[in-house]
């Protein structure tokens, strides 16, 4: 039963860490105010299910590229879901 607690515990600990780094989406009135630099443009695979899931992916894909921010800038629903963003740091 300990080992469950500490497992649960540990679980709860990473995907609080990782909502902390994940990278944040932002409208275009947030890139010009803060003046956000672009380091480029992830999108996501056929194969999401939700415009949140293509969200997650997104967010995932501009943590790779070393970004904090992404914008949103095309989707398409065709039976999954698909997205492009334009990565920010």
């Amino acid at each position: 039963m300990k080992l469950i607690k500490t497992m649960v515990i540990g679980l709860l600990a990473g995907s609080v860490s990782f909502a902390a780094l994940a990278a944040k989406e932002v409208t275009k009135e947030e890139v010009d105010n803060l003046k956000l630099e672009k380091i480029g443009t992830v999108s996501t695979t056929a194969e999401t299910t939700s415009p949140m899931d293509a969200k997650k992916e997104l967010s995932a894909k501009a943590d790779e590229k070393g970004g904090k921010y992404f914008l949103v800038i095309a989707g398409r629903e065709h039976g999954k879901f698909s997205a492009t963003a334009d990565v920010y740091k």
